[in-house]
This record gives C-alpha cells, structure tokens and sequence, in this order.
C-alpha cells in the first residue's frame, strides 16, 4: 500500500483502511509511509519482490479511485476506493491460482 501524499488525512486514512482490511483476511501488507519520492517507493517495492501495488493519491481519491498495478503490468487499473480491500484481495487470490498450476 503506497500513500503518495501522506500528509494529507483523507489519503492516509484511506491508505490505513486498505492496510487494515488486507491484515484482517491474512494477506502479509506493507505500508511505505516514508516520506520519499513516488518513483523511490515504487522502485523499491519492485526491488522486494512486491507482486501488487495499491497506490493512493489526492487526486484519485478526489474522483472516488485508487489505483491497482501487478508488477507484471505496464499500466495500472483504477478501482473504486471504497472497494479497495475486495478488489485487492480477488486480484491476489488470481495470482495464487496462477501460481499453483
């Protein structure tokens, strides 16, 4: 879970919503809260094996949406904020599939 404005209460709350629920359903979850850079913390979450990104920006969660990447992908998919957890959650049990063939 990747905050990109975590001075900001909305992003941060959000960001801590996402982290909670994924806790909650057993799913192993890093929050980077450092006050770094966007391409820093992406970077290093490629560098750690990280196989999904959540990112959360001002801007998105403006619009309703945060974004999903599986490092696999170019380009990331947005998904609505409120159904962050749900949707991380299908998108990781996909990849568990995907891998026990």
């Amino acid at each position: 879970v990747i905050p990109l404005n975590n001075d900001k209460e909305s992003v941060r709350k959000q960001a801590d919503k996402i982290y909670n629920e994924l806790q909650a359903a057993g799913v192993d979850v890093l929050i980077d809260d450092r006050q770094a850079r966007p391409g820093v913390k992406f970077k290093d979450a490629d560098l750690i094996g990280i196989p999904l990104r959540v990112v959360i920006g001002e801007r998105g969660l403006k619009e309703g949406n945060v974004e999903i990447k599986r490092r696999t992908d170019k380009k990331p998919t947005l998904i609505p904020a409120d159904d962050a957890g749900r949707s991380t959650l299908e998108i990781l049990n996909e990849l568990k599939q995907a891998l026990e063939v």
